[in-house]
């Protein structure tokens, strides 16, 4: 077992893992900003954002650019500053590192290294929303980004559906309205949800009820902002768990289409789940 405390080894650098703000700038906490000014070297997810953020609290500590696109290149680079002594301060450009953002793969390189890691407390946007959705806060599953093709989140969805926690994901403006409607296509339209946009804002804003409603909500309204959507856990997983592995195919499409898929979709998983030919489970279907 490895214990390595941020005292243990004075030889390297400490590893400082930095929250900052998901919008209003007075989120940033005086720890924070007294670790990104004795730092070293800030480690950033994007140095010209991060830029501003310095400029306004009047921190002048070198940049260097960490992000997803150049990991491989910039962490044993980073791995030998520390070795060296520096102390490095990663930050992405809102909330936690590694949440959804850069900084687990540095994390778990200065780990294995022996390098001292401290994290920082701070904003985060998937419980700063839990917290006033209004739905069950514990337990709860964080899941962060589903994929973006249709089809990879709906085998996502598939096998969250069940989960009895309250789930907590990330989306981006112009993919809201069609990762809610294949929400309610596999979680079923009654499933409640909370969006909650643009938190800490000027426009904050929490928008409640089942997916039907939030669907219908978004068919006259333009997503703007960046989403946190907060879903309710399933209440009877063990009953629907069970439903699921009964019942002819044909029941079994039945029942998907009364929980709120369409019926090629029901059609196109009950085949899968089943190993059946889709096309032959549409025309016995449809009686073909």
């Amino acid at each position: 077992m490895q214990q390595v405390s941020s005292f243990q080894n004075q030889d390297t650098g400490t590893l400082y893992l930095v929250p900052t703000p998901i919008g209003n700038l007075d989120d940033m906490t005086f720890r924070a900003v007294k670790v990104l000014k004795d730092a070293d070297l800030i480690a950033a997810e994007d140095t010209r954002h991060t830029q501003q953020l310095l400029n306004h609290f009047d921190i002048h500590t070198p940049e260097i650019s960490f992000h997803e696109h150049n990991t491989e290149q910039r962490i044993p680079e980073l791995i030998e500053k520390l070795k060296g002594g520096v102390t490095i301060a990663q930050c992405s450009d809102a909330g936690m590192p590694s949440i959804s953002d850069p900084g687990k793969e540095l994390v778990a390189a200065a780990v294995r290294e022996g390098i001292p890691v401290v994290p920082l407390p701070g904003a985060n946007a998937g419980l700063t929303a839990l917290i006033a959705s209004g739905l069950v806060p514990q337990p709860f599953y964080f899941y962060g980004f589903l994929e973006r093709k249709h089809q990879q989140q709906v085998q996502e969805l598939q096998q969250l559906r069940n989960r009895s926690e309250t789930m907590i994901f990330y989306e981006a403006p112009h993919r809201l309205k069609k990762t809610l409607k294949t929400m309610a296509e596999v979680l079923g339209n009654k499933r409640q949800v909370v969006l909650a946009r643009e938190l800490t804002k000027r426009y904050e804003e929490f928008s409640r009820g089942c997916l039907a409603e939030i669907n219908e909500f978004y068919m006259n309204h333009q997503p703007r902002g960046e989403y946190v959507i907060i879903v309710a856990g399933n209440p009877h997983p063990d009953e629907d768990g069970k439903q699921d592995e009964t019942g002819t195919p044909i029941e079994q499409i039945d029942r998907a289409i009364s929980e709120g898929l369409s019926t090629n979709m029901a059609i196109k998983l009950v085949a899968k789940k089943n190993k059946l030919n889709r096309q032959e489970l549409y025309k016995q279907y449809h009686n073909i």
